[in-house]
């Protein structure tokens, strides 16, 4: 691991300037520069570079941040993977913090796998270009398939010789251990204590993790013995470089592809990734014939929100759009489905058609997924227990999207295509709803029970300070100023929308139940960020109170004085290790979260810091004016609770409309809203 001073030098040497450079053209605007965003495509330039701040940011698609930010982004890498491209561009040396035993050893066998892995790599290029068994096997295969030099380089493919002892003998007379070896999972020990080759007499295709490294091979048979055999394809066993759910063919050569096209086509093989590549078409990967994991999409989720299932129309492949879709949905990823017509792959459509042709068909053919669900699943069924059973996977479906805006258009679509009545299909996906959080209830129980038995003590990152540093506590609260007068007799009602545990929900269209506690609204996502911008970027500046206060502690003071949290989980982690840490002595916001250990933590409060103006030379001489930051943030504060108030009054009113009230309690409550809406009014002059 990279030490801290270390860490600390790197952040130091990089400069924005010099590391943006190095892929986009910049040019001067005011004191900052600016050029065409390399995250999406820019017709004018909208991402700039401040030198100032040492940040980049584009305003139009939102992409950014400090020189490692802007690396791992652009570059996909991970933050220490970030760290070490800097600091070998500044020529720093990587010192290493003290590791344990065994740390150290689970460091070394890592290390040794992936570069046995690299080793292997070029070693099988090597016969597939020089040795002649791998010209007239392997290089003849690949031509079959119409494979250029191009693109047989780009995805480092190879070939393994016959001899199944013959890659034991090079490895090891080339000075890597049997030990590391057989971990990597190129070879296996028999009973007798012979290393033979799992690849032998096979085409080698090479899994690249998302930075580029080798960490699997998956081997191919070419001859008759592909005839009846079930496992035409060998992949690597698990390694401890490689599990087969967490990684994806193809990731490494269409990262930068799949980022600016916003869009990933999925494919089931290693040629259909391959060919469509040399199509033209770059931003593709396989999953290899396996169900997607949640790491798998969390990878994905990285890079774009929308995926296209592409396969053959076959029955195997219509199974294949069908498998782990949910999963899908549940991450929140937008899913389109296109099957190819009959008789054809995404390799062998490929291969007959170029990349503009390939594009017109997808967008011509391509379906959304829960259309193409019940199309597939209803299709040609009459029977009304088979029928429901369709229906209700189809309904399934739709309750695990969390979106409520886009869930309720969906309910709308199915409406219309099943021809079932609207509050039908709303029960049912509550239904489905509850069933699900029921289910994740017990699980959560079940693993605090574990928990308990071992003796592990729970954590909650979001609601505590960091260690040695506690959170203000509630003795900070006696330093309010007017803004708060007035809120003594009434409260924030316990099923405000911010409140992660309310069981509040925002109701349906057209329904009088609701599907699930709903996200803030996007008024109040905006005030939210409003505030938390004025933390990031001011937090410790000491307001003008009796107190004392910093802005931190007195943004997450007048939020507990009401039992409020905000709706995003990392603005309410940001706001807590401001309030944390903002008495400490220098305490500077901008620097403490520019510098920030957790890669989330560190992004999105650069978002947030860097501004699409510039302030004047005059205006930065005279610093913030901390009477008027005072009154911005009372404002954003008091708006915020009057739109809490203002959207549940509403939801009240909906449901007096929709709903029997015999005890009268949905009257008083609307009451109750209407005096504390009138309350928090007066405060702003409304």
């Amino acid at each position: 691991m990279i030490d801290r001073f270390t860490i600390d030098k790197i952040l130091d040497a990089a400069d924005i300037v010099d590391v943006v450079s190095d892929f986009v053209t910049l040019k001067k605007s005011g004191a900052n520069f600016k050029g065409l965003c390399p995250f999406h495509n820019d017709r004018t330039p909208s991402f700039m570079v401040s030198p100032a701040k040492n940040l980049c940011k584009c305003f139009s698609c939102g992409k950014g941040g400090t020189p490692v930010g802007f690396i791992m982004e652009h570059e996909q890498l991970t933050y220490p993977e970030a760290l070490r491209y800097l600091a070998k561009k500044y020529n720093i040396e990587i010192k290493e913090k003290e590791l344990t035993p065994e740390e150290r050893k689970q460091q070394t066998e890592r290390e040794s796998v992936f570069i046995v892995n690299e080793w292997a790599a070029k070693h099988f290029a090597e016969i597939l270009h020089d040795d002649e068994e791998g010209k007239s096997i392997g290089m003849a295969y690949f031509r079959s398939r119409g494979f250029r030099d191009d693109i047989i380089k780009k995805f480092q493919l190879g070939y393994d010789v016959a001899d199944r002892r013959a890659f034991a003998k090079a490895a090891t007379k080339a000075g890597y251990k049997e030990e590391y070896i057989l971990s990597a999972g190129i070879c296996y020990k028999t009973e007798k204590g012979e290393l033979l080759d799992r690849f032998a007499g096979r085409v080698i295709f090479p899994w690249l993790t998302l930075s580029g490294k080798v960490v699997a091979f998956g081997g191919r048979l070419l001859d008759a013995r592909t005839k009846g055999v079930s496992q035409k394809y060998v992949n690597s066993p698990d390694s401890p470089v490689y599990h087969k759910d967490q990684e994806l063919y193809g990731i490494f050569q269409a990262k930068r592809a799949i980022g600016k096209e916003d869009r990933v086509y999925m494919v089931e093989g290693y040629t259909d990734v391959i060919s469509m590549h040399q199509c033209g078409i770059e931003n593709v990967v396989a999953n290899s014939g396996t169900a997607l994991s949640v790491k798998q999409i969390h990878i994905l989720h990285r890079l774009t929100s929308n995926i296209t299932l592409l396969y053959d129309g076959d029955e195997a492949g219509i199974h294949a759009a069908l498998r782990g879709t949910d999963m899908l949905l549940a991450q929140d990823m937008n899913i389109k489905v296109l099957l190819l017509p009959d008789g054809d792959d995404p390799d062998s459509f490929a291969r007959k058609h170029t990349a503009e042709e390939f594009r017109e068909y997808v967008e011509a053919h391509q379906t959304d997924f829960i259309d193409f669900k019940s199309d597939v699943m209803l299709k040609g069924v009459t029977d009304p227990v088979k029928r429901a059973e369709a229906v209700n996977s189809v309904l399934k479906s739709v309750s695990l999207i969390k979106d409520p805006v886009k869930r309720a258009m969906y309910i709308s679509m199915c409406t219309a295509k099943l021809g079932l009545k609207e509050t039908l299909v709303i029960d049912t996906i509550n239904r489905f709803i509850r069933e699900e959080r029921e289910q994740t209830r017990r699980e959560i129980e079940r693993e605090q029970q574990r928990n308990e038995r071992l003796g592990l003590q729970p954590s909650s990152p979001e609601t505590a300070g960091s260690p040695g540093n506690p959170i203000p506590s509630d003795s900070s609260k006696n330093s309010k100023s007017s803004i708060n007068s007035g809120f003594s007799s009434f409260s924030i009602p316990p099923t405000s929308p911010l409140n992660p545990a309310s069981p509040a929900a925002s109701p349906v269209p057209s329904s009088s139940q609701s599907l699930e506690p709903t996200p803030a609204s996007a008024k109040i996502r905006e005030l939210e960020k409003l505030i938390i911008q004025q933390v990031v970027r001011h937090g410790g500046l000491l307001l003008p109170l009796e107190s004392e206060e910093c802005v931190a502690a007195y943004v997450l003071s007048n939020l507990e004085s009401d039992e409020l949290t905000l709706s995003c989980p990392i603005y309410n982690t940001l706001l807590r290790e401001a309030a944390a840490h903002c008495h400490d002595d220098g305490f500077d916001a901008e620097q403490f979260f520019s510098r920030h250990a957790d890669v989330q933590i560190n992004q999105v409060a650069m978002s947030l810091i860097m501004l699409p103006y510039e302030l004047s030379k005059k205006e930065q001489e005279k610093g913030v004016n901390t009477e008027r930051l005072l009154q911005t943030i009372n404002h954003l504060l008091t708006d915020l609770r009057l739109q809490i108030v203002t959207e549940q009054l509403d939801e009240v009113k909906l449901q007096l409309r929709t709903t029997p009230d015999p005890t009268g309690h949905l009257q008083t409550r609307y009451m109750e809203l209407r005096q504390l809406q009138a309350a928090i009014a007066a405060m702003v002059g409304r």
